[in-house]
């Protein structure tokens, strides 16, 4: 009990502080710059896309790989 009473009072004194500090609110200048965009678009050839029915398809495969320990042991 002592130690939560001693944590509620060093929160309300650490806030009571803080009210007392004025906060000075700066107006910052703004300025406008011109951007120019010079966008050239250049046709490429065509490429042939697989379009796969599951997510992440060519990883998963590279990760189901077999190894010479991978069969299951006789006993």
């Amino acid at each position: 009990m002592k130690a939560v009473l001693t944590l509620i009072f060093i929160i309300f004194l650490g806030t009571a502080a803080m009210a007392q500090t004025p906060s000075k609110e700066t107006k910052v200048e703004t300025k406008t710059a011109t951007v120019v965009l010079n966008v050239k678009i250049e046709k490429s050839e065509t490429q042939v896309v697989r379009l796969y029915m599951f997510k992440n398809f060519r990883v998963k495969k590279e990760l189901n790989f077999k190894t010479k320990r991978d069969g299951a042991k006789l006993a």
